[in-house]
């Protein structure tokens, strides 16, 4: 049975980690990570954003309630493979579809098990993420880490997970244009509660034709790899600053800040989980924050911007939160949606329900000025 094949996970530092193989019998390579999460998996592989990475679990078992028809974040997953200490054969819950171990041969995921994933993530907090292969029914050989050292892991990852055409989720209420660079569910059930009219459009989408939409507000959405990759979309979102209220999250918080001539940074081991603490710079209360990123807003870039920062990361300080001065536009790193995680800052959502309003005043009125900030 595949279950009892072995299985190796060789990172690009000659690093050998042995255990056994579960889900689909391949071979792939990723970006080796981290997620500190106690629940959530199926949420969790299923996200967009971990497009090309292989993830490690660092709660020791997965899979124990099974995976279910409601919580996925895609219909299909794009990460490369999992990496867990024991996977759950018998799981049990009343909404179990599925064993995580047939989701994965039915989705093509491979997997390992029995590894000692505390060891690893130490590893990857000490030396940072890295390139990883996942070797099944035999032993790493020197020609292996030849290529694994020679390979470079794809840049294309949003192109590969955003939508190719644009599609409508109808409503009564705001029209929402969502710019799709790897846009979570929960996104869209948050704007759904709030009974916008969502219009999901490709990330490659120039700004005259979301305009052309007539929108009341724009998302720019999550989504997976480096921000500098999405070459034109800082341009897109330059153009539609001042026009239209923008909230952006993660990826679209990066792209937001690199469309006001900030830069972003590479971290060393990112924040990957659903128990990261940030901080309101004003009211300096502390919110528990569900995260997914690997690259952040390097503050010192953020001088003459016209943006200021609204949220910090507890633990390093990093930026999690920005808003424009003057303009109608503010975004955070962290995922106010969840899925899975806390939902301590889905009131973020309202505030943008709150801004949209408000530029639709003064759109059609003369009295008074409106500060957007957050």
């Amino acid at each position: 049975m595949t279950q009892n094949k072995s299985a190796y996970l060789l990172l690009e530092d000659r690093t050998v980690f042995r255990g056994k193989s579960f889900g689909a019998e391949k071979e792939v390579v990723g970006e080796v990570v981290f997620n500190t999460g106690m629940t959530g998996y199926q949420e969790v592989f299923s996200d967009p954003s971990y497009c090309g990475q292989i993830i490690t679990f660092t709660y020791p078992l997965i899979g124990n309630y099974g995976i279910n028809r409601d919580d996925f974040e895609a219909l299909h997953p794009h990460v490369e493979a999992l990496i867990v200490k024991e996977h759950c054969t018998a799981p049990h819950h009343w909404r179990k579809v599925l064993t995580l171990e047939e989701l994965l041969q039915e989705k093509g995921i491979p997997g390992i098990y029995g590894v000692d994933t505390r060891a690893l993530t130490r590893r990857l907090r000490m030396c940072g993420t890295m390139k990883g292969m996942l070797i099944i029914g035999r032993e790493p050989k020197a020609e292996d880490h030849a290529r694994l050292e020679q390979l470079a892991l794809p840049r294309d990852q949003v192109a590969r997970v955003s939508t190719k055409n644009p599609y409508h989720c109808p409503g009564r209420g705001k029209r929402v244009v969502v710019l799709d660079f790897g846009v979570k569910a929960g996104i869209l059930r948050e704007l759904t509660k709030r009974q916008c009219d969502i219009r999901v459009v490709p990330y490659d989408t120039p700004a005259e034709e979301i305009l052309g939409l007539k929108p009341d507000g724009i998302l720019l959405s999550n989504g997976p790899g480096d921000p500098q990759d999405v070459h034109q979309a800082p341009q897109t979102i330059k153009s539609l600053l001042g026009q239209v209220p923008i909230f952006g999250i993660c990826l679209g918080h990066q792209l937001l800040a690199l469309a006001c001539g900030a830069t972003t940074e590479k971290m060393v081991f990112g924040h990957r989980g659903c128990n990261h603490p940030v901080q309101d710079v004003e009211s300096k209360q502390t919110f528990l924050s569900s995260q997914n990123h690997g690259y952040t807003v390097a503050t010192e870039s953020l001088t003459g911007t016209g943006l200021k920062v609204t949220f910090i990361n507890v633990n390093d300080q990093t930026v999690e939160g920005l808003a424009h001065k003057s303009l109608p536009a503010f975004s955070v790193q962290f995922h106010p949606e969840a899925a899975p995680g806390p939902y301590d800052t889905r009131y973020l959502f309202d505030q943008f329900m709150e801004m949209m309003e408000a530029f639709k005043t003064k759109k059609n009125s003369t009295r008074g000025a409106i500060s957007y900030a957050t």
